[in-house]
């Protein structure tokens, strides 16, 4: 399997319902690097997995429907707790829809899947992945 990462970072504002979450239940920010790896078992006609400059302009434009909003008072998000696991498949299936609709080029149908991973820190992080 060919894989070809991109990064970008998002700011975001949230909070949690439930005790599990102790004092993170309070309003707070959060800065997530973020990671798009796409995926296919063979090189397209280019011999690439997918355009590097496509893939980082569409990651950029999914982060900025979220960059330094508040989550709490986005409508698509009410009701649920935006945690990095929902976060990373937010944004992995937003990047799906991108590709669907061959925003990402031509080739890029051929990809097999899309991981998206959030680096709360340097030593905590999630992942979502997708078949596309």
């Amino acid at each position: 399997m060919f894989s070809v990462t991109v990064r970008d970072h998002v700011m975001v504002a949230h909070s949690f319902r439930g005790e599990v979450f102790g004092p993170a239940r309070n309003l707070h920010g959060a800065t997530f690097v973020v990671d798009a790896t796409f995926r296919r078992a063979e090189l397209d006609a280019d011999n690439i997995v997918v355009d590097i400059g496509r893939a980082t302009a569409k990651l950029g434009e999914v982060l900025g429907e979220l960059n330094y909003r508040n989550l709490d008072e986005e409508p698509a998000f009410a009701g649920s707790n935006t945690s990095t696991e929902y976060l990373a498949k937010v944004i992995a299936d937003r990047l799906a829809d991108r590709v669907h609709a061959g925003e990402l080029g031509e080739g890029a149908r051929g990809l097999a899947g899309i991981t998206v991973t959030l680096h709360e820190s340097h030593i905590a992080w999630a992942s979502y992945e997708r078949a596309l």
